[in-house]
């Protein structure tokens, strides 16, 4: 990667660009920087992060990382954090479920279908042959509908687990060898205990679950012979909208709509006539299904963290797992009174019969996550994360 020749000095602003999107280190420490051939995942503000004096007097630049799937809801959350904080985010996607008006701003974007394994070859080549190359993947892309898994398996294999197949293959070939994996709690199927630990039974109860577990199971087996150093993320039931000093600046956004507080906050809105409720006869105090609930900002933070854990990982050591959730359940009618408090609008409620593949309950442990990343979730009250979503909605439709 080309040095600039430009020194920082004191009193120089943060973030002072020397390239619309690769920026010099900053001596305050407070920036991410890149050794030559190495990244230093290192985290900017809040998150801990030192810059050695050497590669600050080398004038090094920020990293540069391919998003998958970075014109969603998850990803484009992600990357968005990564362009404010300086780093350099390419977004790979094929706005099957991104929406174009949401792409952050900063960020690069390329048109495409993650199964054309020549053309993740070819941008990976033509980022390396420019003396550019990408420091690690995030990959977000991915068919996450559980209830349409149970109807059309053979689209979630193939783009799911077939699709991360060529991938790696291509990352192989010549791109970085760190990605952060997003998987799902699918993967236990239903717990023999409560809260979840990393170390459960994996047995999925649908194929979008097992889609996924294929994954990480292929993910094994990269790291061992290829020495890919990953970490796997299981995300929960994800949910609010970043606030920042404008207010509410991206939630979901989905089409069709088929998650949860979205399609209440339709109902408030008046768009929708009621809440279908599938299952009041569940193991579960109400009836109805409990989830586990986190804030689609505080699972951005939890990425930095793990591509900063990575990096300080050896080929040898086990790859990085944790579930990343509250840690509290909430059952679906715990959901419903939530949006009526935030809305203050009747939400009519309709019972449905049960979907196959859902299971009872799921709730996370995050212990791991924070003993090992010391990542702290700031939204856990369900009221609070509801509160961001309505406001995004609102906005949104507004709009």
């Amino acid at each position: 990667m080309p040095n600039s020749g430009v020194k920082p000095q004191p009193g120089i602003p943060l973030f002072d660009t020397v390239h619309p999107l690769r920026r010099q280190a900053s001596p305050t420490g407070r920036n991410l920087a890149l050794r030559l051939g190495r990244p230093l995942f290192r985290h900017c503000s809040s998150y801990r992060l030192k810059v050695p004096q050497t590669v600050v007097e080398r004038g090094i630049f920020f990293v540069k990382i391919f998003v998958t799937g970075g014109a969603g809801y998850i990803g484009g959350t992600v990357s968005q954090m990564l362009t404010e904080k300086g780093h350099e985010a390419v977004i790979f996607d094929n706005f099957r479920h991104g929406r174009r008006d949401l792409l952050p701003s900063g960020a690069q974007f390329i048109a495409g279908e993650l199964a054309d394994r020549q053309t993740l070859e070819n941008i990976f080549s033509s980022a390396r042959q420019n003396l550019q190359p990408f420091d690690a993947v995030l990959h977000f892309a991915a068919l996450i509908e559980a209830g349409e898994s149970m109807q059309r398996p053979e689209i979630y294999f193939r783009n799911n687990t077939a699709g991360t197949l060529s991938l790696l293959e291509a990352m192989l070939a010549c791109g970085p060898r760190r990605l952060i994996f997003s998987s799902t709690a699918a993967v236990y199927g239903e717990p023999e205990s409560i809260p979840i630990e990393e170390d459960a039974r994996l047995e999925p109860t649908n194929p979008y679950g097992q889609s996924k577990l294929l994954v990480e199971q292929m993910l094994v087996w990269f790291n061992r012979i290829h020495g890919i150093k990953y970490a796997s993320l299981r995300y929960f039931n994800v949910a609010g909208a970043r606030e920042g000093p404008n207010g509410v600046t991206r939630g979901e956004a989905h089409e069709p709509e088929s998650h949860l507080i979205p399609l209440i906050l339709d109902v408030a809105l008046g768009h929708r006539p009621s809440i279908r409720i599938y299952g009041d006869d569940y193991p579960t105090p109400d009836g109805t299904c409990i989830r586990d609930y986190i804030h689609v900002s505080d699972l951005a933070d939890a990425h930095l963290l793990a591509l900063d854990a990575l990096d300080e990982r050896t080929e040898k050591q086990p790859p990085l797992i944790y579930n990343l959730g509250n840690g509290r359940g909430f059952s679906v009618r715990d959901v419903v009174s939530s949006a009526r408090r935030v809305t203050g609008h009747p939400i009519p409620e309709v019972i449905e019969p049960r979907r196959p593949g859902d299971p009872a309950i799921l709730v996370a442990s995050s212990t791991k996550a924070m003993r090992e990343l010391r990542w702290k979730p700031r939204y856990t009250g369900l009221d609070d994360i509801v509160r961001t979503a309505w406001l995004w909605h609102q906005k949104r439709y507004r709009a």
